[in-house]
């Protein structure tokens, strides 16, 4: 089992960047997928990108594609979400939640706290 901590969410204008952070403890981020979701008021929560343990591939929601980018550092044991061209659109709660797994299919097993992004002009 892990420990997941979240950080980088706030507040940004359309246009701007933010980076998130998961830091991982108990398990080591190429050792499982991981994968971000986001919840936005009303609405059910989606996958935004995951980042698998076999490869290291990556798969992004249509939403996130061309903006969005997910790594992970291995020394730091931590997972990032970095989003460029933020719109209005990705405000919403970003959860960082690892599948035991290898492969990104499927639902992940852990959830982190959640860090909140808003975004607006």
């Amino acid at each position: 089992q892990g420990f997941l901590v979240e950080s980088g969410g706030g507040s940004v204008r359309p246009g701007g960047s933010l980076r998130l952070s998961c830091a991982v403890s108990g398990f080591a981020v190429d050792r499982y997928a991981i994968k971000w979701f986001r919840q936005a008021p009303g609405k059910e929560r989606e996958e935004v990108s995951c980042i698998s343990a076999a490869d290291g591939s990556t798969r992004y929601a249509e939403s996130a594609k061309g903006r969005f980018t997910i790594s992970r550092d291995k020394s730091e044991n931590t997972v990032y979400l970095q989003m460029n061209r933020l719109e209005i659109e990705d405000t919403a709660v970003y959860y960082c939640a690892p599948r035991r797994s290898y492969y990104c299919e499927g639902d992940p097993d852990y959830w982190g706290q959640g860090t909140q992004v808003t975004v607006s002009s």
